[in-house]
């Protein structure tokens, strides 16, 4: 798998997958690593998946990249929830502030654990193009090495600001929703579509079409099956798609 900023370049999400399902966060997670995904992301608010995917990782925690979240209201709250995640990781590889959650009131205590060596990079994420502009704004402030951000064929509002923006302050991007949260595996392209795109899937059709963009360091698609994490981690090798490829994906989307 091509390796950039953040390591291989597909990783895997938690969002509505793990909960409290240890078993099932175990067979997951030993797909994706054993398939070359390292960059695992959580969050505060997907249930229990933070602490389902400490309890997991058992002897391997030096093999992967944490990226997960601060996701609160005040200081108090996230001091709260930073002191359980070290806890269950040890060290935050990329912590993020959730959809710029009190991001302001948030980054000062922060950079002082970054600091420390308790962190290493600082992000900020936020799903929703109404809050580009506020996400373009706290990347401005050099505060942010990471930013976590939509992009798939349906959601391309990044591309205006938010991606050139990263580019020009060497901001490492992690892709969430890059299958629209399943909304693009309704139907599938005919077969002639994935051999002229020189894939197996459609899957592997549409993380290919993000990470073809490389300003994109990881992709992290959400799976709650093993064969799934194994499908995805296949879309993480070259060669990526050339402009007439990028844009039959987006002509079969439309």
């Amino acid at each position: 798998m091509e390796e950039r900023r953040l390591g291989p370049v597909v990783g895997l999400g938690t969002w509505n997958t793990f909960g409290g399902d240890e078993a099932g966060a175990r067979r997951v997670v030993d797909a994706a690593l054993e398939a070359g995904s390292r960059v695992l992301d959580s969050s505060p608010m997907y249930s229990r998946a933070e602490s389902s995917l400490g309890a997991v990782l058992g002897g391997r925690r030096e093999q992967v990249m944490i990226a997960t979240k601060i996701w609160a209201g005040s200081v108090e709250e996230g001091r709260e929830q930073y002191g359980r995640q070290l806890g269950w990781f040890g060290r935050i590889d990329v912590e993020q502030i959730h959809n710029l959650q009190s991001w302001q009131q948030h980054v000062p205590w922060l950079e002082r654990e970054r600091d420390e060596g308790r962190i290493g990079l600082l992000g900020v994420t936020h799903y929703s193009p109404r809050a580009f502009a506020e996400l373009a704004r706290a990347l401005r402030t050099g505060r942010f090495q990471v930013v976590q951000l939509p992009l798939n064929p349906h959601e391309r509002e990044c591309e205006r600001e938010l991606l050139p923006l990263t580019a020009e302050l060497g901001v490492s991007v992690i892709v969430m929703r890059p299958l629209g949260e399943g909304t693009l595996l309704r139907r599938s392209p005919p077969l002639d579509i994935l051999d002229a795109l020189g894939v197996e899937s459609w899957v592997e059709a549409l993380l290919r079409w993000v990470l073809s963009d490389e300003r994109v360091g990881v992709v992290i698609p959400a799976t709650a099956d093993p064969d799934h994490a194994r499908a995805n981690a296949r879309a993480g090798s070259p060669p990526w798609f050339d402009a007439e490829q990028r844009r039959l994906v987006e002509r079969f989307v439309a």
